[in-house]
């Protein structure tokens, strides 16, 4: 808790390490690359050191195909946030750029999914890390293999790479011409 019992802000709650997350970028609605670049500037701005970005590729829909095609991308940051701390964060900053409730995997202007923390395995009712659909999605596996082919899912020991190698999605995406984008 912080001060007068209220509850600390996310950037309080610190581990007092520093954990490698994977982040899954995603938007749909609006402009859709602009968003991402938003994104990145307040996970920064609130004290994520970003150390690798994939490049943005254009995806087609996962489940609910009858919406605009997503762009998506995947980030390498550290932070002295535990998970659950960052997943407030997260959603706040969803919050922050104007993402409004709506039906569940349907369009969107931001989303921000925790993929990997380190080598930690969290199981809470409001959090899930490694992501519990993220072995099934090209649109998170091709970025994540781009900045990190070797990084383990602490679950299955399997590299993303052969992660990518095994799954069974078909969907199509598309690599995009790079932006400039500084750290």
């Amino acid at each position: 808790m912080g001060d007068a019992g209220r509850p600390a802000s996310p950037q309080t709650v610190q581990l007092g390490l520093t954990v490698r997350y994977f982040l899954g970028l995603g938007s749909n609605l609006g402009r859709k690359r602009d968003n991402l670049s938003q994104a990145r500037r307040l996970l920064k701005k609130n004290g994520l050191r970003l150390l690798r970005t994939s490049a943005e590729y254009r995806s087609q829909p996962v489940g609910d195909r009858n919406q605009p095609w997503f762009i998506n991308q995947v980030l390498e940051a550290e932070s002295g946030l535990e998970p659950s701390a960052l997943l407030t964060l997260v959603k706040r900053l969803e919050l922050k750029m104007k993402r409004t409730p709506g039906r569940r995997r349907g369009p969107r202007r931001i989303d921000i999914d925790i993929l990997l923390a380190g080598r930690r395995i969290v199981s809470t009712p409001r959090l899930k890390v490694p992501h519990p659909r993220m072995t099934g999605r090209k649109f998170v596996l091709v970025p994540l293999c781009e900045i990190a082919p070797r990084a383990l899912h602490p679950v299955s020991g399997k590299t993303i790479r052969r992660l990518l190698r095994e799954t069974n999605d078909q969907s199509s995406l598309h690599k995009l011409r790079n932006r400039r984008w500084r750290n």
